[in-house]
């Protein structure tokens, strides 16, 4: 007998995505993987966001949840909240994608592929690997500032990563666990980074496969100043936790125990 194919969730926050959700969603109900369902966490979105979504859930109730959130924290403690339903809800993969349209959803069964067929913890969609593109219309100034980030937190964390910034990713359900997403402390972008320390800290791998990443489709960018200041201190207090944590080890304490609060 053929085994059950991996119950697998999409985590895809959203605030003011009302013109590119329903796109989404028609993409992934045409995905060729079965048991895949999508979970919408809306920060409770002026533009009705959130209703469209609760309509989308209301025609596919078999494929499509929504977690209202009723305080906008940030894209990290959205992503948090998903996950953990996610993995309460039985998934055995999570995969995080943007609501934006810049993820492409047709990598989505050559991550799952990968994932299964390895024994990687989570696998990334990237842009810089070899095969990776950007679209021709990504602004100047954010491929900079995105080529910037990259070897900026690679240089710090050593994470060995063409794109260790990316946000679209398929995890398995144990890494999750074992990284511990209520300890989480990223509310930004560097939430990004800060999964793929944790979960190489405690030894899963990580593997890349290219994408061609889009400029998103309706709606404004959510990167704002304050996210940009988060993401460049992040790195140092993420490294001088892991320090610290060695210390205490080598101190004849228990090793790690600043990643968690």
């Amino acid at each position: 007998m053929a085994a059950a194919p991996p119950k697998t969730v999409v985590v895809v926050p959203t605030y003011n995505e009302r013109d590119n959700l329903p796109v989404l969603a028609a993409l992934l109900a045409e995905l060729p993987v079965p048991d895949l369902r999508l979970l919408v966490v809306d920060d409770g979105s002026p533009d009705g966001t959130g209703e469209i979504a609760d309509k989308l859930a209301a025609d596919s109730p078999e494929t499509v949840g929504v977690l209202h959130r009723a305080v906008k924290d940030g894209l990290g403690r959205a992503y948090v909240a998903g996950m953990t339903r996610a993995l309460e809800e039985g998934a055995d993969v999570v995969v995080q994608m943007d609501a934006d349209l810049s993820h492409p959803v047709s990598a989505i069964p050559v991550m799952l592929d990968t994932l299964l067929t390895g024994n990687a913890g989570a696998v990334i969609g990237s842009r810089y690997v070899a095969g990776g593109t950007t679209a021709a219309d990504w602004p100047r100034s954010r491929r900079a500032l995105s080529a910037w980030a990259n070897a900026y937190v690679n240089a710090i964390l050593r994470l060995r990563l063409m794109d260790a910034t990316a946000g679209f990713k398929a995890w398995r359900a144990e890494a999750l666990r074992a990284i511990d997403l209520d300890s989480v402390r990223s509310n930004g972008y560097a939430f990004q980074f800060e999964m793929n320390h944790r979960a190489t800290l405690r030894g899963f791998s990580l593997r890349e496969i290219p994408i061609r990443f889009e400029e998103r489709g309706q709606g404004a960018s959510k990167m704002t100043l304050a996210i940009q200041l988060e993401s460049a201190l992040a790195p140092w207090k993420l490294r001088f936790d892991r320090e610290s944590g060695r210390r205490t080890a080598r101190a004849g304490g228990t090793g790690g125990r600043s990643l968690h609060h």
